[in-house]
């Protein structure tokens, strides 16, 4: 066993017999279905902390030629699949972390240096067959393999750490893209290439090197979604396990969605947040929020207005499409929001094609973002959002109204009202701080229509529900009624307790004051609903 040629399973046994391990084993049935096949290319993009790692040290242990990991699998998911004894230890890994490269590198050419070390250790094997002195990497696998007709397996961490830590330099990107298209497309000895970084592969200017990956990323992972983050069900287990609330683990680290898995949560601050039993910022507190507030402050048209609407709630239409793959080739707010999708700061809707923020932890980060200057009209907002929910919840319509209108004024010169949509978006930011007591649900059904919004209390807080009806241009009077007339309440089916039925109307005629509330409190018992 070597540190890059057949590493073995040291590694993952520490994983393993870690406190807290979560069974992710099936994701290499996966890979086992693209070794060999012409999507024995992938790249697996996922913000930092999000597993990348641990998961390229379980694909050494099972494929690493030269050790024993039956006992290691034993019982796990993996084990029940019919490819599990087919491939388990019989080929050659090369296991290249290129953030270790860039840094151990120093002067010498990153390329340069890792072609040395691995070398190295293929002459320790293969020596043999590379009597030839000065060969280069490929050119000494593809001799192995035409002697011996051993394929390999190649596991990259941290691929794209060129890309994101030597930003400026182009022609050391070429040079790295070029020596890892030359080691890898179309070659005899590849079979299979699993490659993880942050950022996808697709496009750097022109310069589409690696275009035979096909590509795993945070705006669509398809057969890797489950092995993302932990699932919902993993989630629950783990609070079970530890007595955790589920509830507020959901509000702190759930939010990440993919077609079928709509409830993925991050991994590192949930094992954090069970480890410690206490809910706090473990995902943001290994990078520091100047990281974000570059991209937040960035002068793109719409840039500002879409962050605020994902502060109030709402989701934000974006185009994913136009990015370059980069964290500087910035041409549209689409792409800004993209990269942050790729960071994790923001999570994506597929189905909706909508960025949003996707959990409280997520939410202290931009808050962190914005108090630090150049955005005191929002902050001023949601400051104030407390006594509104106060204000709320002791039934007082005419103060609520008032703190709606002065928090227009002040979010007026970034969000605009236009319609329904819009008023949506600020009540929610002007209700800010009910996030830290309430789960907030948007166009909830309800069997006769869609509530608007419904703010349902976490567990223990002793709050009452919120069913939010808003009007444009028409009377809370009205929102009451439809709240009424369409039974919204009956859709909090098992709820018991007081539910406050909240009416909101704006009327751009009425200035200075365009808002008007009205409160009615509900008592649901548990023979109702």
């Amino acid at each position: 066993m070597g540190i890059y040629l057949n590493p073995g399973n040291d590694s993952f046994w520490e994983a393993v017999g870690s406190q807290i391990y979560v069974d992710k084993t099936g994701l290499i049935a996966c890979t086992n279905e693209l070794i060999n096949t012409e999507q024995k290319y992938a790249c697996v993009s996922r913000p930092r902390r999000f597993g990348k790692s641990m998961a390229l040290k379980m694909l050494a242990a099972y494929y690493s030629c030269g050790c024993d990991s039956r006992e290691l699998f034993a019982g796990r998911k993996i084990e029940k699949e019919k490819s599990f004894a087919k491939y388990l230890n019989k080929y050659d890994v090369i296991l290249l972390n290129m953030q270790q490269f860039l840094i151990e590198s120093k002067n010498q050419e990153i390329t340069e240096y890792l072609e040395q070390e691995v070398l190295e250790e293929l002459r320790e094997e293969y020596g043999e067959y590379l009597a030839k002195q000065g060969i280069g990497l490929a050119a000494a696998l593809r001799k192995i393999y035409i002697k011996t007709k051993k394929k390999f397996i190649f596991l990259i961490d941290e691929w794209d750490c060129v890309m994101r830590e030597r930003q400026e330099m182009e022609t050391m990107q070429r040079q790295y893209l070029d020596f890892l298209r030359n080691l890898l497309k179309d070659q005899v000895y590849v079979a299979l290439a699993y490659m993880t970084g942050i950022l996808p592969v697709k496009k750097y200017g022109q310069h589409s090197a690696l275009n035979m990956f096909w590509e795993y990323s945070m705006t669509n992972q398809y057969i890797f979604e489950e092995y993302t983050g932990f699932t919902e069900d993993e989630v629950k287990e783990l609070c079970q396990r530890f007595g955790m609330d589920f509830g507020k683990t959901s509000a702190w680290y759930d939010g990440y969605m993919f077609r079928k898995f709509r409830h993925v949560y991050n991994p590192r601050s949930v094992v954090a947040a069970m480890s410690f039993r206490d809910f706090s910022s473990y995902w943001t507190s290994t990078e520091t929020y100047d990281a974000l507030k570059i991209y937040m402050d960035m002068n793109f048209d719409g840039l500002r207005s879409g962050i605020v609407q994902m502060l109030g709630g709402v989701g934000v239409r974006v185009n994913t499409l136009s990015f370059q793959n980069d964290m500087h080739s910035f041409r549209t707010k689409d792409d800004v929001f993209t990269l942050l999708i790729h960071l994790g700061y923001l999570a994506y809707d597929l189905k909706k094609e909508e960025a949003f923020i996707p959990n409280k932890e997520i939410v202290r980060e931009f808050e962190n973002a914005m108090s630090t200057g150049g955005w005191e009209e929002v902050m001023s907002v949601l400051e104030a959002s407390e006594k509104l929910l106060l204000d709320t919840l002791a039934c007082n319509g005419e103060q609520v109204a008032r703190g709606l209108d002065v928090a227009h004024r002040e979010a007026a010169s970034i969000l605009a009202y236009n319609d329904e949509n819009a008023l949506s978006c600020a009540i929610g930011l002007a209700y800010y701080s009910a996030r830290k007591d309430y789960r907030i649900v948007r166009e909830l059904p309800t069997g006769h229509g869609f509530a608007d919004v419904v703010f349902l209390p976490l567990p223990h807080t002793g709050k009452p529900a919120l069913v939010v009806e808003l009007k444009y241009g028409q009377s809370a009077k009205a929102a009451i009624q439809q709240i009424k007339d369409r039974r919204y309440p009956q859709v909090l089916e098992g709820y018991v307790g007081e539910i406050l039925l909240v009416g909101i109307n704006y009327d751009k005629n009425k200035a200075g004051k365009p808002h008007s509330c009205v409160i009615e409190k509900l008592e649901m018992h548990p023979t109702e609903g």
